[in-house]
């Protein structure tokens, strides 16, 4: 018989050595005739132990024993086979070995088999060996390449040559840069040469560019080298493997490009400014040219579909971008009305709130383009072949329509690029809905903030005013800072002057609720130090009651401040009294600036300590400005500073009042403001002796004859004749009731400024009331025709007593008749 010297490597057992393959002959009747070294490391049985006894004994289970006759079998029809069988080691355990077994003969003609083994716990690699290898290398999803240590081509898989787009026979030999212009080539050697060097792998190397197989588009890699070393461990090349990572990159881009729209779009609050931002962000990243049209309404602040029939698609060009500098490609300027067929893409986007891709555009071909000659000459004229709109929509409703359009950019839109769109428009359209609703907003709240400010202010001629009021953010306009000037009785001027907690419109509301409620206190004739009491107890009831939803309302109420003063031009006295607010400045005639040392008062809702009056003199040439802390106070400024500064441009007492306002303003508002600031600038007027008659009068019924007579020398000599009847009947009336009805002494007083007002003054308390006399009454009805007779009427109270006054307009003046009685009392008869 003829016994191998060797076994020849075949298809399965691929890269092994002879040496780690088991062998044994069989002879025709399954005996085991040939035994070799590595057979029994791997079973443990010598040659003793193997030769001359059935090969079945060597099987692991009885059903290996039935397998073995199958392989018999089919041995006797063909030259080899091979598989997977159980055997038994020699101390009793299961070996799972990668069987071959090849038909054979001895010279004499008879059969015999030549079975070789591989333990395949151990040598796992036989399954991919040979052809199995190859075919793995060659058909890998993976691009794989080997280059000698001059970094030339000297194998590659199919995938790698379908990746470059080169045949395998072009690049064979070569250097990479020969067939790949597109990749940088550069980069990628100097990585290989690194490899090649260190013996170091470099994994995940990633890199963008072109290859001929795909030469219009741009593709992502991400490649990964090692270096090949024989058994001395001298490098014999490098190996690398690739994939074409386009997707990931793109989605990471994608990714990195949505981040950095948040982060650039959106941050004004201002709808056309966010539009022209979505534009700029646009271009060039994903679009050669880019518009942004936003409804009319949107750009009101208006909520879609609220105007007028037809006009659900009247559209504004709120922001354009493009490559080209002053966007000359596009046939509408921002700012301008949309007029664009109503066949088009265009308006069917947004009448479907889906976005519309039109990968080809064909300014002959398409139907709607040749209906807008302007538009087709555009697009031929910058040749404009691939286009997107998407709608604008929140809250699913469509706010306009965003366009995008390539010219120079070969690639045309596809799907992709068309999803990105839709999350960049939809991310926009969130950031517009946000400025429409801050626009509406922000147009509610300085209505209301110009509701509740003075319209204008009017001292009369007893006082020449200016103002400034300036909120934190100008932006906003709005605030809680507040100022007013309230002509009282008698041709008594109020200022006013207060602050409440925070900015904004919660702010503005409860500053408007202090103001009226400082109104109705001031038509009281209520004093300084009585008013505040008054407010005090308004703000703690309103603390008191709030809650929950008001919870913002009441922190701002709580903690205001207030000043209130009352200028008499007869007297040239000014009471004054605040509520925790800084103390007024005063200038004098010859222009030295003082800050009076009022009583502080505790602020608005504490009710812990009663609230004093003070009282100064304001003669002719004086100047009292009244203001809030912020613009004394600031981060980096405390308030002495702030006062000094203050006074310093104050003592210019000569400029009139709108100028000093303009220079209190720039000289002390330098840096970045961090509160509301309200400032009231005041300069009274006297009212000469030549304005004013007065005379007491005993309280005899015979005197009232004696004071008309008073009353209308009085008028004649200020040449109010037409005023004569009139005044008459009303000191006639006011003189009767002070002498039944109150007590002596009696005091009749006439100003003329810019109204004519009769006072009488007794020191009664008690307050007169417009009786509803009947027919049958003899009386009752005095009252009555001085409220119908004069401008307005009304009781204030002294120290002494009482006053009650009527005012009528001068000749030339409107006559409003019908007064409204501002006093209070009891319920009494009238004269």
């Amino acid at each position: 018989m003829m016994y191998p010297t060797e076994v020849s490597p075949d298809g399965t057992h691929g890269p092994f050595e002879v040496a780690n393959v088991a062998a044994a002959v069989i002879d025709a009747k399954g005996t085991v005739i040939g035994w070799t070294g590595a057979a029994e490391r791997l079973l443990g049985y010598g040659a003793a132990e193997a030769l001359d006894r059935s090969a079945a004994a060597l099987l692991a289970q009885p059903e290996d024993a039935s397998r073995a006759a199958e392989v018999a079998e089919e041995c006797a029809t063909r030259e080899s086979w091979g598989g997977l069988v159980g055997v038994r080691h020699r101390d009793g355990h299961r070996v799972e070995v990668g069987l071959r077994v090849t038909a054979m003969a001895d010279s004499d003609g008879r059969k015999a088999w030549l079975v070789s083994a591989i333990d395949v716990s151990k040598a796992p690699t036989w399954a991919v060996s040979g052809d199995v290898l190859e075919g793995f290398l060659t058909r890998s999803p993976l691009g794989m390449a080997v280059l000698s240590p001059d970094l030339r081509y000297v194998w590659m898989n199919d995938t790698l040559e379908r990746y470059g787009g080169v045949p395998r026979e072009e690049r064979l030999g070569r250097r990479m840069s020969d067939s790949l212009p597109g990749l940088n080539t550069d980069a990628l050697e100097a990585q290989m040469r690194w490899v090649l060097e260190t013996g170091v792998p470099v994994i995940d190397y990633e890199y963008r560019g072109w290859t001929w197989a795909d030469p219009h588009q741009e593709h992502a890699y991400s490649t990964s080298f090692f270096r090949l070393d024989d058994p001395d461990g001298k490098p014999l090349g490098v190996c690398y493997m690739g994939m074409d990572v386009t997707d990931r990159w793109r989605a990471r881009e994608r990714l990195a490009l949505l981040s950095e729209a948040s982060a650039r779009i959106g941050g004004t609050l201002n709808v056309m400014r966010t539009a022209q931002e979505l534009a700029d962000f646009a271009v060039p990243r994903l679009a050669d040219f880019v518009t942004v049209d936003l409804l009319e309404a949107v750009l009101h602040g208006d909520e879609p579909g609220s105007g007028p029939a037809g006009s659900e698609y009247l559209l504004r060009r709120a922001g354009q971008q493009s490559i080209h500098e002053g966007c000359p490609e596009s046939v509408i300027a921002t700012g301008d009305s949309i007029d664009a067929p109503r066949s088009s893409p265009y308006f069917a986007s947004m009448a479907s709130g889906t976005a519309v891709l039109e990968p080809s555009l064909d300014p002959v071909t398409t139907a709607w383009v040749a209906e807008d000659p302007a538009r087709a000459r555009s697009i031929a004229e910058y040749g404009m072949h691939t286009v997107m709109w998407v709608p604008l929509s929140a809250r699913g409703t469509v706010l306009g329509v965003a366009t995008f359009i390539r010219m120079e950019h070969p690639q045309p839109f596809e799907e992709d690029d068309l999803l990105l769109a839709e999350e960049l428009v939809g991310r926009a359209a969130v950031w517009v809905e946000n400025a429409r609703r801050y626009t509406r907003e922000h147009a509610a709240a300085l209505a209301l903030q110009r509701s509740l400010l003075p319209q204008g202010l009017n001292g009369g001629t007893a006082m020449e005013v200016a103002s400034r009021y300036l909120p934190t953010d100008a932006r906003e306009g709005v605030g809680g800072d507040w100022f007013d000037v309230i002509q009282l009785s008698g041709a008594r001027v109020a200022l006013v002057v207060g602050d409440v907690v925070g900015h904004g419109l919660n702010a503005a509301a409860t500053m408007g609720r202090l103001r009226t409620a400082v109104q109705t206190l001031a038509d009281m004739d209520l004093p300084p130090d009585e008013l505040l009491a008054h407010l005090d107890d308004l703000v703690i009831r309103l603390t008191e009651e709030k809650g929950g939803d008001d919870e913002p309302i009441a922190t701002a109420v709580l903690g205001a401040t207030c000043l209130y003063a009352v200028y008499d031009p007869v007297t040239q006295l000014c009471t004054m009294a605040r509520a925790g607010h800084p103390p007024p400045a005063v200038v004098t005639p010859g222009g030295k600036v003082t800050f009076p040392d009022l009583p502080s008062g505790p602020p608005l809702g504490l009710g812990s300590l009663p609230f004093e009056s003070a009282e100064i003199s304001l003669p002719e040439g004086s100047l009292i400005a009244l203001y809030t802390d912020g613009l004394i106070e600031t981060n980096d400024q405390d308030i002495d500073v702030g006062l000094s500064r203050l006074s310093d441009v104050l003592a210019q007492s000569g400029l009139p009042p709108e100028d000093l306002c303009t220079a209190v303003v720039n000289n002390l508002l330098t840096g970045e403001q961090t509160d509301d600031v309200a400032l009231l600038l005041a300069r009274p007027h006297a009212l000469g002796a030549d304005q004013v008659a007065s005379w007491d009068l005993p309280t005899d019924p015979a005197i009232v004859a004696s004071a008309r007579e008073l009353a209308v020398r009085r008028l004649l000599g200020w040449g109010l004749d037409d005023l004569v009847m009139t005044t008459e009947l009303v000191v006639s009336e006011l003189v009767t009731n002070a002498i039944r009805h109150g007590t002596g002494p009696v005091r009749l007083r006439m100003i003329r400024h810019d109204k004519l007002i009769c006072e009488v003054s007794d020191a009664s308390n008690t307050s007169p009331r417009m009786g509803h006399a009947r027919t049958t009454d003899e009386g009752g009805r005095g009252l009555f025709l001085v409220a119908q007779l004069t401008r307005r009427w009304g009781t204030r109270y002294t120290q002494a007593g009482k006053i009650i006054w009527a005012e009528q307009d001068l000749p030339g003046r409107a006559h409003h008749q019908g007064g409204r009685t501002t006093g209070a009392g009891v319920d009494r008869p009238g004269a």
